[in-house]
């Protein structure tokens, strides 16, 4: 027979509150960070100050501005390491396909540093991988692909990667090491 006076095991758990459960769950479980979310994933980084107006109503970051940082680090990989030149190069590369998870916010002000490898090359494409890291933190507070297609300037038709940036993007592809 059941003894009306003893504690309920159920009730325990309907009184804890959702909140409450989840961080027990994450308690848990042992953090994993994935090679995307790992600053160690990426071979390429460029430093970027976050500006007032990035912030947004709620008080960090807006989404759309880490498309910004990760345009601007592939740009800024292109012009160091293959010579690109934005306004003149008779290949230009246009962005076809672009993904971001987003993992922490971020908020003005705020160093950032934002990584980059390639992902996949193709004939006329190729893909990114791109973070976006606080200054000093090993863990991204967000991640994501890019994927552009190189095409003529002039005609707008896909052609191939032009040799020097084929180059480039092959010493920038992650190749994991073998401790990790």
């Amino acid at each position: 027979m059941n003894d009306p006076n003893a504690p309920n095991p159920d009730s325990a758990r309907r009184d804890r509150s959702p909140r409450d459960e989840a961080s027990t769950r994450h308690a848990r479980q042992a953090p994993t960070v994935s090679r995307d979310e790992d600053r160690g994933g990426y071979v390429y980084f460029s430093r970027i100050a976050t500006r007032w107006i990035d912030n947004d109503v709620y008080g960090h970051v807006n989404n759309a501005v880490y498309y910004q940082f990760f345009d601007t680090v592939a740009n800024a990989y292109l012009m160091e390491h293959a010579g690109l030149d934005i306004e003149c190069s008779a290949t230009v590369a246009f962005v076809v396909a672009s993904s971001c998870r987003y993992h922490a916010p971020l908020r003005h002000p705020a160093a950032l540093d934002v990584g980059f490898r390639v992902n996949r090359i193709g004939r006329s494409s190729v893909e990114y991988g791109v973070a976006v890291f606080e200054a000093g933190s090993d863990v991204a507070a967000a991640d994501g692909t890019f994927t552009r297609v190189f095409v003529d300037r002039e005609g707008g038709r896909s052609v191939p990667i032009p040799p020097a940036v084929r180059a480039a993007l092959e010493a920038a592809r992650y190749a994991p090491s073998v401790e990790r």
